[in-house]
């Protein structure tokens, strides 16, 4: 019996051996075929667009086609989970957005994937800072230059003000109903189907204001179409280095500490091997720190913000306990 267990033994061994070294192999001759990058939103947005220029650059380093795949619907639910469902082979990766990994899982009742379990996260990216803007001709009737001037006004004029977004639970939904319980004020809500809508409403005099993405407002704010009161984030923008943030402009108002940006980071699916995640985060922060990255991003309002792979799982967290609390608060809810 005891020579027939060390026959098995020697027979065992080496096929452990072979099975345990196999990650760390795979991972060693990766990436050997095109990667898929999913972005969980239709083509032409910001996000949409630097996933682009990201894929361009990383194919370089990688010695592989990155090939965008769109995904949109539910609010990025569905690219993200396409992402979660796949191999753990280092061959998918997603553009995950504070939306499908810090709003949605409070917004949705039911959610098809897990944003931490289901996820290995590779590097945060970018991050957008959400400016509020007034359309003009309420800016110039209701005397309202400041954040300080909007406050007064809203507090002595209860629910004469409303303010756009684009749906129910994005993020400058999310950031006017904290505006709204830091200032203690009441202003309506009225949700568009889309981002560009809201702002086109908006500039139409259809609402009074917005908080929205500074990728998208800036040209009309340079325009002279919209009137910008602050960014929404703790540092001012260096697309718009002029304007306040809410926190300091608002401090004297409960507004002290605001801050909602929107931001995108690259994940792959749970149990991506380390060598993999690791060789990702080296070629995204290479691609974010060429310079016509940089410049294409500044124009876009966007800031480059490469992280490790663990700082960014502690932003997931971190956002992911913040906007459980706004949701609730504002009683957001998307079935």
């Amino acid at each position: 019996m005891k020579t027939k267990f060390l026959k098995l033994l020697a027979l065992s061994i080496p096929a452990l051996i072979a099975a345990s070294a196999a990650p760390l192999t795979s991972a060693q001759t990766w990436p050997a075929k095109p990667i898929r990058f999913i972005v969980p939103y239709p083509p032409g947005g910001p996000l949409d667009g630097i996933a682009r220029m990201m894929a361009d650059k990383m194919k370089d380093g990688l010695g592989q086609p990155v090939i965008i795949d769109n995904k949109p619907g539910a609010g990025g639910n569905i690219g993200a989970d396409a992402a979660a469902r796949s191999a753990p082979d280092g061959y998918t990766i997603v553009m995950g957005a504070v939306a499908t990994h810090a709003i949605n899982p409070s917004l949705f009742s039911r959610m098809p994937y897990d944003p931490v379990k289901d996820f290995s996260p590779v590097s945060l990216v970018a991050s957008v800072p959400n400016v509020l803007v007034l359309n003009n001709e309420v800016a110039t009737r209701l005397n309202i230059s400041t954040v300080k001037d909007l406050i007064v006004y809203a507090k002595a004029n209860p629910g004469k003000l409303n303010f756009a977004s684009g749906g129910n639970g994005s993020a400058g939904h999310l950031a006017g109903e904290l505006f709204k319980s830091m200032t203690r004020v009441s202003m309506v809500h009225i949700p568009y189907s889309g981002a560009a809508p809201a702002q086109l409403g908006l500039i139409a005099g259809q609402t009074d204001l917005i908080f929205d993405n500074l990728a998208s407002a800036t040209p009309n704010i340079r325009a002279g179409k919209l009137k910008a009161l602050a960014v929404t984030t703790t540092a001012r923008a260096t697309a718009l280095p002029e304007l306040p943030t809410i926190s300091e402009a608002g401090a004297a108002y409960g507004l002290r500490g605001f801050d909602i940006n929107t931001w995108f980071g690259v994940l792959a699916p749970a149990r991506t091997p380390a060598p993999v995640i690791a060789r990702l985060n080296g070629e995204i922060t290479k691609a974010l720190q060429a310079p016509d990255v940089r410049e294409r991003m500044a124009r876009m309002g966007a800031e480059p913000s490469p992280t490790t792979p663990e700082q960014f799982a502690a932003l997931i967290q971190k956002e992911l306990t913040k906007y459980a609390e706004i949701v609730k608060t504002s009683g957001a809810k998307v079935d």
